[in-house]
């Protein structure tokens, strides 16, 4: 509109609280997600493990279904923390391959359209930008893991009784802890990736190459020098003992449970140094 006019005036309607504009950046990419019948597909699809679980719960306290079944008590999992870690562990793979299809193209888009300055010339800042980013991962990822997870093992506690959730409310913690880190971890890498690589299938490559190439190159360290050390640069063992710890299966441990926790801090703490030195409103060209 031109000055001349004299008719602009400024926005006098309702504003957004500042604390929740961050939530803006995954409220539009969760209709580009959803609106992929492949991705809904698959979402949906991620949800049969804990399906699995609770079926698994429910028959433990039905003998009559076990019956008409012709199983026994027996030839089902013991619901404890070992039940709960391998069932989280299994669907951890799911929401890697969830973070597979949906994290690389996160920032990559924006990055190749140079649309980070019509984010940040507006009321958003890097962190809320990068917030935002990270809040869509989380929900999707959290959605598929501990809150399904707690739903399981609040059905254990009513159908077991009171006194199994206070003997066993460290299962219900280490649900919660483990999910959060791991979700944590594997946002940040894929956003870290998304920034720097800047197209989706390299991406997604980098993403098999931190999980596979590095575990057999961390199992040729162990080959050669004698050693377990070269489990601190596989990122699957690391999260398995820090889960085993946290879960007290103290034999699934790969490493030291302080070790673990300090390469996965050092792995995000890396990943995000890269992705704040990305997250610019401008870009210099040479």
């Amino acid at each position: 509109m031109a000055v001349a006019d004299r008719k602009y005036r400024c926005y006098e309607g309702p504003l957004t609280p500042e604390w929740s504009r961050f939530l803006i950046i995954p409220r539009y990419a969760f209709q580009e997600v959803f609106g992929s019948r492949l991705l809904a597909a698959f979402f949906a699809f991620c949800f049969a493990g804990p399906v699995f679980c609770a079926a698994v719960i429910y028959l433990h306290h039905n003998l009559s279904a076990l019956g008409a079944l012709r199983m026994s008590p027996a030839m089902l999992a013991e619901v404890s923390g070992r039940f709960f870690m391998i069932a989280l562990l299994i669907q951890a793979q799911m929401g890697f391959l969830l973070t597979f299809l949906v994290g690389p193209k996160l920032i990559s888009s924006d990055l190749k359209a140079n649309g980070l300055p019509l984010y940040l010339c507006r009321p958003v800042s890097r962190a809320e930008y990068v917030l935002g980013k990270i809040a869509v991962l989380a929900i999707l990822l959290s959605l598929i893991t501990w809150v399904p997870f707690l739903l399981l093992f609040f059905l254990q506690s009513y159908l077991e009784g009171a006194g199994w959730m206070l003997q066993n409310l460290r299962i219900g913690l280490a649900i919660f802890l483990a999910s959060l880190c791991w979700i944590a971890v594997i946002s940040l890498l894929a956003l870290a990736l998304s920034a720097w690589v800047r197209r989706k299938a390299a991406a997604r490559l980098l993403m098999i190459g931190v999980f596979f190439v590095l575990s057999a190159f961390g199992g040729a360290i162990n080959v050669l020098f004698r050693t377990r050390w070269g489990n601190l640069i596989d990122l699957s063992k690391v999260l398995t003992t820090l889960w085993a710890g946290l879960f007290g299966v103290t034999d699934l441990e790969e490493m030291p449970p302080w070790s673990a926790w300090a390469a996965l801090v050092l792995m995000a703490g890396f990943c995000l140094m890269l992705l704040w030195r990305k997250i610019t409103a401008y870009q210099v060209v040479r």
